[in-house]
């Protein structure tokens, strides 16, 4: 299970719900929620390691298409 949470001053630029989808991608699963709080979840637990890591790059990515 994946989790993410976005403090309400920063959903204007990044949405939980879009970073989550980004990274359970990685664990081959599908998520999503509001844009302070979103949930997933894969079958791939073993991608997870993976996962995390790529979750700075993520929110980099996401920071950057709204600015």
């Amino acid at each position: 299970a994946l989790l993410a949470l976005i403090s309400k001053d920063l959903t204007g630029r990044i949405k939980a719900g879009e970073l989550v989808k980004e990274v359970a991608a990685i664990v081959g699963g599908k998520g999503g929620g509001r844009p302070d709080m979103a949930q997933a979840g894969g079958p791939m637990p073993d991608k997870l390691p993976e996962a995390i890591k790529a979750v700075s790059k993520i929110v980099s990515g996401l920071a950057g298409a709204k600015s």
